[in-house]
């Protein structure tokens, strides 16, 4: 039966290649939080409206639209909850992409990301994956999907698999427990950020395009489920050759920079806050553990 399968899905793919189609595919993106608020004066109501905050910040829809050599990339707009505003809402939007754009055939990667109210225009080449196929299968909806596996390096600025500090040694706890019997904590001492991570996405032949959401592509056929630690992205929605026309736009607003120089500014702009803002009082209104 799975070859049978396999083999219709060849097929079709083979079929579609011999067409000059386009698409629109919406995704539901999730990050896993596990959250630690520790101030005591923090009420029940106050950790409910933090969490909730969280969580609008943490759970987007995106739309993909796209060809066989490019697509766009943006978050569906929709009215901010009431109430959802704020310091904390403020600071996680400023590590939030903007509008995305991937040319496979020319090797072009645009993206617009605003960070503190200056707007940037990220201009590269792909950020490119090593992807192993592997021979394993699942049904999407209608379509068959097929696994890829990729190991992904991170940088300093990949908050999303950002996590508690893993202390292995007796003089790294010592020193961690000096600081906490201190006036001053510095929260920033105890997140890190992994150095590489398991990438393990789902494509489909059914769709012979190689692009996905987000910065993945580059597998054959249209991803339609990524998990990449502690987010995941599904396809909810695909709708093939519309009649309409499907516009695939190139970001253009902002500055232009290059991935590596977008990084360096908000690495020195992060280290600035960690010095004016970094300690935060024992006991003091709370805070917020990303990870195990």
């Amino acid at each position: 039966m799975k070859k049978f399968l396999t083999l219709s899905c060849l097929f079709f793919s083979v079929f579609l290649t011999a067409q000059n189609f386009s698409g629109q595919a919406t995704y539901q993106s999730k990050t896993n939080v596990d959250m630690d608020f520790g101030g005591r004066e923090m009420t029940e109501q106050m950790r409910k409206q933090i969490a909730d905050m969280m969580k609008s910040a943490l759970e987007k829809t995106y739309i993909l639209n796209f060809n066989k050599e490019e697509s766009s990339y943006k978050e569906e707009e929709k009215l901010a909850a009431p109430g959802a505003g704020g310091g904390m809402m403020m600071m996680m939007g400023n590590f939030t992409a903007g509008a995305q754009y991937k040319n496979t055939k020319e090797n072009i990667f645009l993206q617009e990301q605003e960070f503190f109210g200056k707007q940037f225009l990220i201009s590269d080449t792909l950020p490119k994956l090593e992807w192993t196929l592997v021979n394993e299968s699942k049904q999407i909806g209608q379509y068959v999907a097929f696994k890829a596996t990729a190991i992904k390096k991170l940088g300093d600025t990949d908050w999303q698999s950002m996590r508690r500090r893993n202390r292995n040694n007796d003089d790294e706890k010592k020193d961690t427990e000096a600081k906490n019997d201190s006036t001053e904590v510095n929260v920033m001492d105890e997140i890190e950020i992994p150095k590489e991570i398991e990438i393990v996405a789902w494509y489909t032949p059914q769709i012979p395009v190689p692009q996905g959401p987000g910065e993945y592509f580059g597998l054959p056929g249209l991803i339609l489920e990524i998990q990449a630690d502690r987010t995941s992205i599904l396809c909810s929605k695909i709708v093939l050759n519309t009649k309409e026309t499907i516009e695939i736009t190139k970001p253009s607003k902002g500055q232009k920079v290059s991935q590596e120089e977008y990084q360096k500014i908000v690495k020195e702009k992060v280290e600035e806050m960690q010095e004016m803002y970094g300690g935060g009082r024992r006991g003091g209104g709370g805070s917020f553990r990303i990870g195990g």
